[in-house]
């Protein structure tokens, strides 16, 4: 190699010389550490640490262009397109949900071109990508990505059949844009599938600013989802008076007031009720798809240009006879939490004041029970993690800080929803049992956030616990010296010998891991109860109507529509954070 050439310095060749008589392991690990600094130029020719040394201020200002420019496109895109969502929203005879479609359309389609760049480009490319970071990107969260974007091909499917029946009368974008959303979602899936863990070290710039335009993209797309769910979901009460003051005797603007309007138009089959309540239905999977996206988009955008050694990963495996309580006690509460929701949107349709009562104080009754084990079972994990010596997780992490920054930021939105009731049941004088019961939940909820977000932070900074292998096992040594002759006269023999698993040997969990998977698995369960509850219309915010008469509707509506989709997308965090502390626990 031409960098330990002897004219070159005097400590390469001491180097070399001594490198023939290294034979110790922190010597060969030296001489390893010492190819490792070899960069790879974008010719494909290997430079000297010298050389790459005197490049480095070079390729780190080119690195803060990249983070600086690929930040800007993402801010600007983002402003605009809020301030057209919010046009068409407010505003819909300027700024239609057709000028809409079709900025989303826009930015699909680029999004799309540059994922397939992207893709013929460090497939074809010698060394495009070095490293590989073994954290991003595991496959049960590839998997779920997975679900989610076959969930949204198929709400696509019955948009485009939806919208096909009313083409006579609805703009031709609303039948392209699920059309080019599903290809996007289709590429997308793919590439995220293939190229989650990439640490891209050559096109630095392009590549930040690509994966920033594909991160702005999904979050534009779940910006106008969420919108159009919660359209969808949230009526206006109307309110009128017998006073003859005007001021009393108003009604609010309906948001659904315009799809009340189109239905003039009429469909040309008889399918379109049907695929339009279908693909409501598919709308929390098609928001969480954009969601699961982003974060991975964000992580590979933080992997650009990163060095790192994927040696170190640990190797992490779930077996469903680790627990068996904590699953149980999860089904129950799942199955209850179904049942009770089934019957609570069955008696709010109703649209009878007693019928409503009953639904919410059946609701509130079951989250309370809920929300009330989750928190004795977070805070007894809690005292587990204080009890457990594992060593903290060294070094930056990518995946581990946005996962916590996830965690704290999405909490926001239910902790905004849970002060606000608070105020507003302790405002009214707490009559009811109604109220007396959603004061109670939204207290509840608060402590549970607090101790399910230390829980999880706590266990994603840990390190996985390191299993002791043993060498040898007393076994059967008379069938074993039958088939041996050599160690007839040996009582011990080595685990490898033996036709038997080594880990009926290795006994059980310890008494710690053991509750730590327990909890886990019961915290999963009852998060994905909490997600499927308000993500498929649950709404008790606005059947209960303490909130609207203390803020007024438009005020209450806002928070509600704000916080509801960050509390939805922190319970499905929570379940993929808890499955990840449940692997390495």
């Amino acid at each position: 190699m031409k960098w330990l050439a002897p004219q070159k310095a005097s400590g390469f060749y001491s180097c070399s010389s001594n490198a023939i008589n290294m034979t110790t392991k922190e010597d060969l690990e030296a001489i390893e550490n010492q190819i490792s600094t070899i960069q790879v130029s974008s010719h494909g020719e290997t430079a000297s640490p010298v050389l790459a040394h005197g490049k480095f201020k070079t390729a780190e200002k080119g690195r803060n262009w990249g983070w600086l420019l690929s930040g800007f496109i993402s801010l600007n895109i983002l402003l605009l397109g809020i301030a057209i969502v919010s046009g068409s929203v407010f505003n819909k005879i300027q700024i239609s949900s057709s000028h809409l479609l079709i900025f989303l359309i826009l930015l699909v389609i680029l999004t799309t071109v540059w994922m397939v760049y992207y893709k013929i480009h460090t497939s074809r490319v010698y060394h495009a990508v070095l490293y590989k970071d073994s954290h991003a990107g595991p496959v049960w969260l590839r998997s779920g990505l997975v679900l989610f974007g076959v969930c949204s091909v198929i709400m696509d499917i019955f948009k485009i059949v939806y919208y096909a029946g009313r083409m006579h009368c609805e703009s031709p974008v609303k039948i392209a844009f699920p059309a080019v959303q599903a290809l996007f979602v289709i590429v997308q899936t793919y590439i995220l599938w293939v190229h989650a863990k990439d640490c891209v070290q050559i096109q630095q710039i392009i590549t930040r600013c690509g994966l920033m335009l594909t991160l702005s993209t999904n979050l534009m797309v779940w910006m106008t989802a969420v919108t159009e769910e919660l359209l969808h979901q949230t009526v206006a009460p109307v309110i009128t008076s017998s006073n003859s003051s005007s001021n009393n005797d108003h009604r609010f603007n309906d948001p659904m007031q315009g799809r009340a309007e189109s239905s003039e138009c009429k469909c040309s089959h008889n399918m379109c009720d049907v695929f339009e309540k279908a693909y409501y239905y598919l709308y929390p999977f098609n928001i969480e798809y954009s969601l699961f996206a982003s974060a991975m988009a964000y992580v590979m955008w933080k992997n650009v240009g990163r060095q790192m050694d994927e040696h170190h990963s640990h190797k992490l495996s779930f077996s469903p006879w680790d627990v068996l309580v904590g699953p149980v006690a999860g089904l129950i509460v799942l199955v209850a939490g179904l049942a009770t929701f089934v019957v609570y949107e069955v008696d709010v349709a109703k649209e009878d004041p007693k019928s409503t009562e009953e639904a919410l104080i059946m609701h509130y009754v079951m989250n309370i029970v809920a929300i009330l084990l989750m928190s004795i079972t977070t805070l007894v994990g809690c005292i587990i993690f204080r009890m457990d010596k594992r060593e903290q997780v060294s070094g930056k992490n990518p995946t581990r800080s946005l996962d916590v920054g996830l965690l704290v930021g999405a909490s926001l939105g239910q902790f905004l929803i849970c002060y606000f009731t608070i105020v507003a049941v302790l405002a009214s004088g707490v009559k009811g049992h109604i109220n007396g019961l959603n004061l109670a939940c939204s207290i509840l909820t608060v402590i549970q956030l607090c101790l399910q977000n230390a829980f999880l932070i706590k266990g994603l900074h840990r390190e996985p616990y390191k299993e002791t292998e043993t060498t040898t096992v007393f076994a059967n040594v008379m069938a074993v010296r039958e088939r041996d002759p050599e160690r007839r006269s040996s009582s011990i023999v080595p685990a490898h010998t033996l036709p038997i698993p080594l880990s009926l040997f290795q006994g059980r969990l310890s008494w710690k891991r053991r509750i730590l998977k327990e909890i886990c698995a019961f915290l999963l369960l009852c998060n994905v109860i909490l997600w499927i509850m308000p993500a498929f219309g649950a709404r008790p915010q606005f059947d209960n109507t303490v909130g609207s008469d203390i803020y007024e509707f438009q005020t209450w509506a806002a928070v509600v529509n704000i916080g509801m989709p960050f509390g939805i997308f922190y319970r499905l965090h929570s379940v993929a954070s808890l499955f990840e502390v449940c692997l390495t626990s």
